[in-house]
């Protein structure tokens, strides 16, 4: 796969966002309509002195991506109610748009005392063509279970042969390095299928190899066809040290197949590396890929988990 870096297009320490909000532009992904694309993001609201609450907005692009044509101005989804799985903010919304409906599925997250956070997967209808969305109910469509213990979420949805197929992620383990380390989580990519988008049977099949160690953590699977072949991006890190040590962030996987069930995982095809300076230099993560005018485009963060904003890539060959 051969992309061409377009450089970041959104920039949140001048974007109108920066006075409602804290602080990053985590997650974009895309919904192309007739005359602009829309990308949902999460960004930040401080909670306390020490913890942030992620909140779900948008921003329309020209086909362009020059000019900004619109922006959400307020709440597109309300709040987790107390106690709720996404008390705690939804990071990151994937929205999906077909048969003239209009779903998300989001990450929620509640917090814990003996570990960080926990997460499910919620759903979200939009009657109002994606600009407002509410909640199926306060509950998950999907969370822990037997052989997925914790951390489910990050669900990219795409309907492929008449079927709903969601890749996620979900938890493995909980570590504690040292007893003056931060407990650290494990997570992989896993698929469910569905004939409504709601009801999911778990596969319970993990289907993305590690190239680190047992402990690679991966994240944010985005799958697109092209051709007769499958095309999933992802990206993976360092269970420790992915917040500050050089190498050890995060950085973008690539894995094909051709039957939506078995992946070979090959990152050197995938085409997309680190810059060797800027916004991109140290981390790419959060991809969202999508098909605009017989193109093929890429979004991603950068450095710092998204807080500079978000890029673009466009596929030129493969």
């Amino acid at each position: 796969m051969k992309w061409k870096k377009l450089g970041l297009i959104f920039d949140f320490e001048t974007s109108p966002f920066k006075e409602r909000f804290v602080s990053h532009a985590q997650s974009p992904q895309a919904v192309v309509f007739e005359d602009f694309v829309r990308i949902y993001f999460t960004t930040r609201i401080k909670d306390t002195p020490t913890s942030f609450i992620s909140i779900p907005q948008y921003i329309d692009f020209d086909k362009n991506f020059k000019n900004i044509l619109n922006y959400s101005k307020g709440e597109i989804v309300k709040r987790g109610s107390l106690g709720c799985f996404d008390e705690h903010g939804i990071f990151p919304i994937s929205p999906f748009k077909f048969d003239n409906k209009f779903y998300a599925y989001t990450n929620g997250w509640s917090r814990r005392i003996s570990v960080d956070v926990e997460s499910a997967i919620g759903f979200l209808i939009s009657y109002d063509n994606g600009k407002t969305f509410s909640r199926l109910s306060d509950g998950p469509i999907l969370s822990a279970s037997l052989h997925e213990p914790f951390l489910v979420g990050d669900a990219f949805v795409r309907k492929f042969n008449d079927k709903f197929y969601m890749f996620y992620i979900f938890g493995q383990k909980w570590c504690n390095p040292t007893k003056e380390h931060a407990s650290e989580r494990v997570y992989k990519i896993t698929y469910a299928t569905s004939s409504d988008g709601i009801n999911w049977i778990k596969t319970n099949k993990r289907i993305i190899p590690d190239i680190i160690d047992k402990n690679e953590c991966q994240a944010l699977p985005t799958v697109i066809k092209i051709g007769s072949r499958y095309h999933m991006y992802f990206c993976y890190r360092d269970m420790i040290g992915f917040r500050a040590e050089k190498g050890k962030g995060y950085k973008l996987g690539y894995a094909y197949s051709d039957d939506l069930i078995n992946w070979i995982r090959d990152d050197q095809l995938g085409g997309l590396t680190l810059s060797e300076a800027g916004w991109d230099s140290e981390m790419m993560c959060y991809p969202n890929i999508f098909e605009m005018n017989g193109k093929i485009y890429l979004l991603y963060n950068g450095n710092n988990f998204g807080k500079n904003g978000f890029g673009l890539a466009v596929l030129e060959a493969d």
